[in-house]
């Protein structure tokens, strides 16, 4: 097809991608920046971005004396637990209202849905009672389950809505063949759907990786608590060590910006064809 743009058209395409691109990248840069400088230089009167002198005090405070690495891996361990579990979970969910003969499977959908919608203050109290008397605080376990519970619906939904843009004629064609219902999602529909479990996979992993209410809840001491808390913990009554947060802040960031920028492709065609059907 043959671009029919003007210039002034691609111009101002170009300037909003820009204009995007600094409002979105800017606090990243100037965190980054932030965790290269000294502390005298980040209350001085006239911030700047570019570090002098340049510095690697921060990070050193980060891993050594407050041992980042440690919340780093808890979040690691409880990230991707829970990204397994949601495409697993999800994945059944979504075969079977999307494939299957399941009668009201649209309010099947809405309440699946609905159950995203409860703020998280108003189940933290409920749930630490259950975590409590189960015997789950300062557990991995107390995490993934929270996380699974807050990650499925989003998972569902999205896999859902990218299964029915699958032709049926697979379906019929499968069972001819003699596939059985297993058969047919693990060997042929999962198979085609990798963009859209790649989408759900990481939109998982970034929920359970930033999520702070529920792992400030359940988990008391540096064995179990994750990235955010760790961050929190940074703090004290009487200073806030800005460099060290902006150093802790990029290390957990950094991985997050690498997945997106590694599977961009995926998750572009997962989000786009999930809204198709064929």
């Amino acid at each position: 097809m043959k671009d029919t743009r003007s210039p002034l058209q691609t111009i101002a395409i170009y300037l909003g991608a820009l204009l995007i691109l600094i409002w979105s990248g800017g606090p990243f840069i100037w965190q980054f920046s932030t965790s290269f400088q000294l502390d005298k230089a980040l209350t001085s009167g006239s911030p700047s971005l570019i570090p002098d002198p340049f510095t690697l005090e921060h990070y050193y405070n980060a891993f050594v004396e407050k041992e980042l690495h440690r919340y780093v891996w808890n979040s690691l361990v409880v990230s991707l637990a829970t990204t397994f579990l949601c495409l697993f979970v999800g994945s059944l969910a979504a075969f079977a209202l999307s494939r299957l003969n399941v009668k009201g499977r649209f309010g099947i959908l809405m309440v699946i849905l609905s159950v995203s919608m409860f703020p998280q203050i108003a189940l933290v109290g409920p749930l630490y009672l259950v975590a409590t008397n189960l015997g789950l605080l300062d557990t991995y376990t107390a995490l993934i389950i929270t996380y699974l519970a807050l990650g499925l619906p989003l998972v569902t939904w999205v896999l859902f809505g990218y299964f029915e843009t699958l032709p049926r004629e697979i379906d019929e064609a499968a069972r001819m063949d003699g596939v059985s219902v297993p058969g047919l999602l693990w060997h042929i529909i999962l198979p085609m759907s990798l963009p859209s479990l790649v989408t759900t996979g990481l939109l998982a992993f970034i929920t359970a990786w930033n999520e702070f209410l529920f792992a400030l809840a359940f988990t008391s001491n540096i064995d179990r608590q994750t990235i955010p808390v760790g961050i929190a913990n940074f703090t004290n009554q009487y200073y806030v060590p800005w460099g060290d947060i902006a150093a802790a802040s990029a290390v957990v960031t950094v991985p997050l910006i690498v997945l997106v920028l590694f599977f961009q492709r995926h998750i572009i065609e997962g989000l786009t064809q999930g809204g198709i059907k064929e």
